[in-house]
């Protein structure tokens, strides 16, 4: 399978950030007005969507994290008028530990009791968070990131990503906008050992699937992250010839050549060892790539179609409709067009797929990074479900995943970045736009291309997916070209 190519014109990899189509084929007017418009939501000052991330006492320091358990603990405390009860959650980095002794320390300073899992998967916590009756959740990861980087997640009592108007009252506390009071005498919370939650959480996934995987040789790409003491449990518990890959933690070879994200190691070791199918998982196990047996990389836009399809055929899959991001590839829309599958599309990042499904009805969505949301069993992305979930279809259909993946195609992909003065301004010229629109008319039904602003950079971002790699070169010039010519590179 060929994969998409990155370009960036500077010299840097391009990373997706949590970005919003500014043109697009494929939509509507109103379809691209809303999309442009939620580009003005009031982002928080610390918190993105996946948290607040930053280089360990750096950007995220362990003072943030005291206040962040200082105001919580209060928080719930007084809106429940009882002791809160909020479990805690960390994947395998070295300062992971810093913070959550740190949100410790606040939450028992303000009165309220914290559950540790100790290192443990952000599904675990999400699942743990909703089920045993915490007031919320805290995960302590920055997911792909390197091992210097991590971040705080607030998970719900519902297992959910917190609410914008809560996160935003934390943010008041950080900025000392708000007073919080120091509990005191028997007021003041402790520290309870929870690994009772992650246990039960494994025999949660155990006890979920409906197939013995007895012969069945499947590899695992653990990233040295938080899937390391979980994944094999539950895959030698279901009768799999289970081998492993990057489950050494040592605090800093998280995502280190290793994981989603370095899935051509995967790719090696399912063809080396004659392994059925593999498994590879991000630093907290919230995403899951697979590689079939003969190697290929099987993505979160195929395990879309292949999930999907096999609930459209038993009547499960509610609404005919599977939730996208406008990242997902050109060819999942084609084969979905195929056997009459609808979709949505949203911005990216898992939250926003979960809003849509939430609001909508919608059983399964995801992104293609492997970040996919079965609404029946969770609430937010879960890389070791959905590898129980392939599992699911190669057993009941009787078929390898290459088999299954085949109808999907993926369209060749090239995304340039180009830095540029100001992106109000190169956006929304005029001539711009216009050479936006002439490739959207060339292409019609057999492409599209995207022209996305930055969220973190001075960068406009243009792709084109097409039918060959020459055709989608020669489009995302003829843009970046007009864009030089009208005086908006840096």
């Amino acid at each position: 399978m060929k994969l998409p190519r990155d370009y960036n014109i500077f010299g840097n990899k391009c990373c997706c950030c949590l970005e919003e189509i500014l043109q697009g084929s494929r939509f509507s007017d109103s379809e691209r007005k809303t999309r442009i418009s939620a580009q003005t939501e009031k982002m928080g000052k610390y918190f993105g969507t996946d948290g607040f991330r930053g280089e360990a006492n750096k950007n995220l320091t362990y003072e943030h994290a005291v206040k962040i358990g200082r105001f919580l603990g209060w928080y719930y405390g007084k809106r429940q008028g009882k002791k809160a009860k909020i479990v805690i959650g960390k994947d395998t980095r070295r300062s992971s530990y810093m913070f959550e002794y740190a949100l410790c320390a606040g939450l028992t300073a303000s009165g309220a009791d914290a559950y540790i899992m100790h290192v443990t998967t952000t599904p675990s916590v999400s699942y743990i968070a909703r089920t045993d009756d915490f007031d919320c959740g805290i995960m302590i990861s920055a997911s792909h990131n390197p091992f210097y980087d991590n971040g705080i997640k607030l998970i719900n009592d519902n297992g959910e990503k917190m609410d914008e108007e809560t996160i935003l009252k934390v943010e008041e506390y950080l900025d000392g906008k708000v007073d919080v009071p120091l509990a005191e005498r028997e007021e003041i919370g402790r520290t309870v050992d929870y690994v009772e939650g992650r246990n039960r959480y494994v025999g949660y996934l155990i006890g979920m699937s409906k197939y013995s995987f007895k012969n069945v040789k499947v590899g695992l790409d653990c990233a040295n992250g938080s899937a390391w003491s979980i994944a094999k449990s539950v895959f030698d518990a279901l009768g799999a010839k289970t081998y492993v890959i990057n489950n050494e933690p040592n605090g800093y070879n998280i995502n280190t050549d290793c994981g989603s994200t370095h899935i051509e190691h995967l790719q090696k070791f399912v063809v080396e060892k004659g392994l059925d199918v593999g498994f590879a998982y991000d630093g907290d196990a919230d995403r899951c790539l697979c590689v079939d047996e003969k190697g290929n990389v099987v993505t979160g836009d195929h395990i879309l179609y292949i999930y999907g399809l096999y609930m459209k055929e038993r009547g499960k899959l509610l609404n005919n409709k599977i939730v996208t991001t406008v990242m997902s590839n050109f060819g999942l829309y084609k084969a979905l067009d195929k056997v009459g599958i609808g979709y949505e599309k949203t911005k990216v990042g898992d939250k926003y797929v979960y809003e849509n499904m939430v609001e909508n009805g919608h059983r399964i969505g995801g992104e293609q990074s492997g970040h996919i949301i079965f609404t029946k069993y969770a609430t937010t992305g879960d890389g070791i479900l959905t590898s129980l979930k392939m599992m699911e279809v190669m057993l009941a259909k009787e078929k390898p995943m290459s088999e299954l993946a085949a109808p999907l195609v993926f369209y060749p992909q090239v995304l340039k970045n180009v830095r540029v003065k100001s992106k109000p301004d190169a956006q929304n010229d005029p001539d711009v736009q216009a050479a936006v629109k002439k490739v959207s008319e060339a292409l019609g039904d057999t492409g599209r291309i995207l022209v996305r602003e930055s969220g973190t950079e001075p960068v406009i971002r243009v792709m084109v997916e097409a039918e060959s790699d020459e055709i989608c070169e020669k489009y995302v010039d003829s843009v970046i070209d007009v864009i030089r010519e009208k005086g908006h590179l840096v």
